[in-house]
């Protein structure tokens, strides 16, 4: 029998991951938002291409949030996205009120889905979802992370005209301008990317990659990042639903480890069957374990607003 994923928000993001799921078979895919037609269009549409790619899943397009009942993992995507000039913070209301209605229909109808956050602020979304549901922390995830580093192991690629292949890279901290890349745990084939890339060059890096969701936001003009977000998102699903246990960056509640508590942030976590199966804890200088510190204090602050 195969697994059902739940897709809530047919936008771009969430439409685009739906395709990049059922091209890895990774189970039946509902693809779920309040615009009637939208949908069940994009899910024809990816239904179409099955033949041309070979997939052989089952993507069906809903209006109704009952549609995800015994969903095993859910994705929220639905939400305002950012328009230049805006920040992730900037959303935070709006989409609270929306993430709060998804997490009800989804305690109602997936009780015992495991669900993964994409919605901005996703920190601070993600926190709202795990205390309005009432789901074990390790069942509700944020992805931030997993795109964060993505970005960073693409800018690094770039500069030194190596394979993306070859890097690792590591970012922790919320998934804003406060996110922290970590280039002494940054390696290309091992070898640390501070010994490869000059202190400035570098710190250039950093900031764009602090920026990277903003520079992209201002290209658009009109819309915000989806190909690169959906892929991240990707990961988590698959190394949950495959129980591969990967060590991915992701939003997690955060109990003591690296002297935070009651925040979501992004810090890499084992992701298996069972959703979060462990935060990992890594040696950090006291600068980088300040700038992790300052990055939760940011979104403590946003989640006492709400």
């Amino acid at each position: 029998m195969r697994r059902k994923i739940a897709v809530i928000g047919a936008g771009n993001v969430g439409s685009t991951l739906a395709l990049y799921l059922a091209q890895k078979e990774l189970g039946d895919i509902v693809l779920v938002d309040i615009v009637e037609g939208v949908p069940q269009g994009k899910a024809l549409d990816i239904r179409q291409a099955a033949p041309v790619f070979g997939f052989d899943v089952n993507v069906t397009g809903h209006n109704d949030y009952s549609a995800i009942q015994g969903s095993d993992l859910v994705v929220v995507t639905a939400g305002l996205a950012r328009k230049p000039g805006m920040s992730r913070l900037d959303l935070l209301l709006k989409n609270a009120e929306i993430v709060k209605g998804i997490t009800a229909s989804i305690v109602q109808y997936a009780p015992n889905a495991i669900v993964i956050l994409v919605s901005n602020p996703v920190d601070v979304m993600t926190y709202h979802c795990l205390k309005l549901s009432g789901f074990s922390p390790k069942k509700v995830l944020g992805q931030a992370g997993v795109l964060d580093s993505a970005r960073y192991a693409a800018f690094i690629a770039d500069y030194l005209n190596v394979s993306v292949k070859d890097i690792s890279p590591m970012v922790l901290g919320g998934h804003g301008d406060e996110m922290v890349p970590l280039p002494k745990q940054t390696t290309v084939s091992g070898i640390s990317v501070d010994k490869l890339i000059p202190a400035d060059k570098l710190s250039a890096i950093n900031e764009r990659t602090r920026k990277g969701g903003a520079e992209i936001v201002e290209l658009l003009k009109t819309g915000s990042a989806y190909y690169a977000p959906a892929a991240a998102t990707c990961a988590m699903v698959e190394s949950i639903l495959l129980d591969q246990n990967r060590i991915l960056h992701c939003s997690v509640l955060l109990n003591g480890e690296y002297g935070i508590k009651d925040v979501c942030v992004g810090v890499p976590a084992k992701l298996g069957n069972n959703g979060l199966e462990e935060i990992i804890k890594l040696d950090l200088s006291a600068e980088e374990l300040s700038a992790l510190q300052k990055s939760a204090g940011i979104y403590k602050e946003s989640i006492v607003q709400l």
